[in-house]
């Protein structure tokens, strides 16, 4: 009997840290722009949403996640957007645009 090394290499994976081709597609936004504003008077969860819905129909607009908690509200876009209609669409909701973070 004859002693054998492995001489195989290990491979990369198929999967990478952007998603795995077991479970579909991965979701990468190439070149989105992610913008994170300070709006004034939220207080629970039902503002969060409100803000949430009226930014969330800004042409370009792919997610939005609010918290009453700090005031910040993080937006991701496929292009940078206009700050006035940024302040519209929380003006609409209810609330004050205090300005970028």
């Amino acid at each position: 009997m004859t002693a054998e090394t492995d001489t195989q290499q290990p491979t990369a994976s198929c999967c990478s840290s952007t998603g795995s081709c077991h479970d579909g597609p991965a979701t990468v936004q190439v070149g989105a722009v992610t913008a994170v504003y300070r709006v004034t008077g939220m207080t629970c969860g039902h503002c969060e949403g409100a803000v949430t819905a009226e930014l969330s129909e800004l042409p370009g607009v792919t997610s939005v996640k609010a918290v009453a908690a700090t005031g910040e509200v993080t937006v991701t876009s496929a292009a940078p957007l206009d700050i006035e209609a940024v302040r519209a669409a929380v003006d609409e909701a209810g609330y004050e645009l205090a300005g970028q973070a």
